[in-house]
C-alpha cells in the first residue's frame, strides 16, 4: 500500500458514484427533497424552500441549494440530485483519513478506518440517496475532527488557527444542513470530552470551554444570514417553524405531526445492524479499549463521540436509523483500531501450529478477500438491485400516466397530495399540478369538466359517484385516477 490516499479516493469514488443514476427516485425522502429542489430551481427562490407550492421549513436549505444548482447545471435527473450526498460522503472519507494521519496514526490504520466508513452499509446507502443527512455527517465530522486537532495543538502549545477555522466551517455545514440538530450532534461530544478531560486532569480550564463556544458563533453566521432573509419573507412564524417546531418540537415530542416517534430503546434494538458489516469490531473495540481511555485521549474522544451522540439520539422522541449516520466515522475508527489489534494477534500466532496459526499465515489474503467481497456486494447492489427496486418503489409509472393524460388534453389534480407524490410530481413534470384538499373542492373540480381527473392515495377503492380510470401501486400505496 505505497499510495494509500489515492487508492482510498478511487475506492470511495467507485462505491459512491458507480451506477448512481441508474434508478429513479425511491422512498419518501428522495421524492420530497428532489421535488423541493426542483421547485427552488423553477421559482428561482433560494430563501424559502417549497414543497408542492407550500413553504417547507423542516430544515435549512444547504442540501437544497446544492441539489437545485446541480439541476441547473446537469438537468433534472435523479443522478444530479444525488451528487451532493455522494460528494459529501467522499469528502468525509478522505477527511477522516487525512485527520487520522495528522493525529499520528499509521497509514494502514487511517486507510482501514476510511475504508470501513465507506463500506458501512447504512453509510453507503445514505450517501447514494437524495437528502441532507450526508451533509450533516460531513459537517459534524469536520467540526469534531478539527476540534480534537485543536486540543492536540493546544496541549503541544502550538497555534491552532487553521483547525479552529475548519471547526467553524464544520459547524456551518452541519447547521445549514439540519439546523439545531447540526449544533447538538457535535456539541454533545465536545461537552462530554471537555468534562471528561476536566475530571481526569482535576482542573477546570475556562479557555478550553470558551474557544469552542466562540468559534461556534462564527460557524452560525451563514445560518443566521439565511434566517434573517427568511424572517423578511415569512416573519416570526417562519423562524418558529425552523427553530422551534421542527427542532425542539421533534426532540421533545411536542410536534406531533413530525412522526417517527419511537420508544427510548429504539436505537438499542438497531445496534445489531447499525454499523454492518463491521458491527462486531466496533463493539469489541469499545470493550477492549475501555481501560485505556483515561490515558489515551485519542481513544477517549472517539469513544465519547459514539456514546454521547447515541445517548442524545435515544433521548429524542423522533427517531430514524438514518440519524445514526453521524456516528459512523467514530465507529469506523474504533473498528479499524481493534482490527489492527486482531491482525497483530494473528501475526504472532502465525509461527505456531493449528487452525489459528494457519489463519495467521493467511491473514493478509483473508483481509483482502473480505474487503473485496464487501465492495463487490455493494457494486452488484448498485448495478442490479437498485434498478429492480424501481418496479415497486419508483414514481415514474404514476407520473407517466399523469403526463399521458395531460398530453391527451385532460387536466390532472392531486387530492390531498402527500410529500412523496407532491415532490415526485414537481420533480418529474417540472411543474405544479392543481392541489385539491377537501372533498367539496374535489367534487367542484371534477364536476367542472369531464376532462378533469384527480389522483387519490387511498387504502380502498373509491366509491360512486367517483369513477376509477386506473390504479397504480407505489411502495404498497394504491393511487387511483378518478373522474366523475
Amino acid at each position: 500500500m505505497s499510495r494509500p490516499a489515492p487508492l482510498l479516493l478511487l475506492l470511495a469514488a467507485l462505491l459512491f458514484f458507480f451506477a448512481l443514476g441508474n434508478h429513479q427516485l425511491q422512498g419518501s425522502t428522495e421524492a420530497r427533497v428532489a421535488g423541493i429542489a426542483m421547485q427552488m430551481h423553477l421559482d428561482d427562490d433560494w430563501v424559502t424552500p417549497r414543497l408542492f407550492g407550500q413553504p417547507f421549513l423542516e430544515k435549512p436549505p444547504l442540501s437544497l441549494w446544492l441539489d437545485a444548482s446541480a439541476i441547473r447545471v446537469f438537468g433534472g435527473t435523479p443522478w444530479a440530485v444525488r451528487l451532493a450526498s455522494a460528494f459529501a460522503g467522499l469528502f468525509s472519507v478522505m477527511l477522516l483519513y487525512a485527520m487520522l494521519r495528522r493525529f499520528g496514526r499509521p497509514k494502514v490504520v487511517a486507510w482501514v478506518a476510511g475504508t470501513m466508513l465507506a463500506t458501512m452499509a447504512s453509510y453507503w446507502g445514505n450517501v447514494r440517496g437524495v437528502g441532507e443527512d450526508a451533509l450533516l455527517s460531513l459537517g459534524v465530522t469536520l467540526a469534531l475532527l478539527a476540534f480534537f486537532q485543536t486540543q492536540r495543538r493546544q496541549a503541544e502549545r502550538q497555534p491552532a488557527t487553521l483547525s479552529w477555522l475548519l471547526f467553524a466551517l464544520g459547524i456551518a455545514i452541519a447547521t445549514l444542513s439540519k439546523g439545531v440538530l447540526g449544533l447538538a450532534m457535535p456539541g454533545v461530544v465536545i461537552f462530554a470530552y471537555l468534562l471528561a478531560d476536566s475530571l481526569i486532569e482535576k482542573r477546570f480550564a475556562l479557555g478550553h470551554w470558551l474557544k469552542p463556544g466562540l468559534l461556534t458563533l462564527l460557524g452560525l453566521v451563514p445560518l443566521l444570514i439565511w434566517l434573517y432573509l427568511l424572517y423578511q419573507r415569512g416573519g416570526l412564524h417562519a423562524l418558529g417553524e425552523v427553530l422551534w417546531t421542527n427542532s425542539v418540537g421533534r426532540f421533545d415530542g411536542s410536534f406531533v405531526e413530525a412522526g417517527h416517534y419511537e420508544p427510548f430503546y429504539y436505537y438499542l434494538a438497531k445496534l445489531p445492524q447499525a454499523f454492518l458489516p463491521w458491527n462486531i469490531l466496533v463493539y469489541l473495540g469499545l470493550w477492549h479499549f475501555r481501560k485505556s481511555l483515561v490515558k489515551n485521549r485519542y481513544l477517549l474522544f472517539f469513544s465519547l463521540w459514539l456514546v454521547a451522540q447515541f445517548t442524545l439520539l435515544c433521548l429524542a422522541s423522533s427517531k430514524r436509523t438514518v440519524y445514526l449516520m453521524s456516528l459512523t466515522p467514530a465507529a469506523a475508527v474504533l473498528a479499524a483500531e481493534y482490527a489492527t489489534v486482531l491482525y497483530e494477534r494473528l501475526r504472532l500466532r502465525a509461527a505456531g501450529e493449528g487452525f489459528w496459526s494457519a489463519v495467521g499465515r493467511q491473514r493478509r489474503g483473508l483481509a483482502i478477500g473480505v474487503l473485496t467481497l464487501v465492495v463487490c456486494s455493494y457494486l452488484v447492489a448498485a448495478q442490479w438491485a437498485a434498478p429492480r427496486a424501481d418496479r415497486k418503489l419508483s414514481f415514474v409509472p404514476l407520473i407517466t400516466e399523469i403526463q399521458t393524460l395531460q398530453a391527451a388534453g385532460q387536466q390532472v389534480a392531486l387530492y390531498q397530495a402527500n410529500e412523496r407524490t407532491g415532490g415526485a410530481s414537481v420533480f418529474y413534470t417540472q411543474s405544479l399540478l392543481k392541489d385539491v384538499q377537501t372533498e367539496a373542492q374535489l367534487q367542484e373540480y371534477l364536476s367542472a369538466s369531464p376532462t378533469h381527473v384527480a389522483v387519490m392515495a387511498l387504502q380502498e377503492d373509491p366509491k360512486p359517484p367517483l369513477k376509477v380510470l386506473k390504479k397504480i401501486t407505489v411502495s404498497r400505496q394504491a393511487y387511483y385516477f378518478v373522474s366523475q
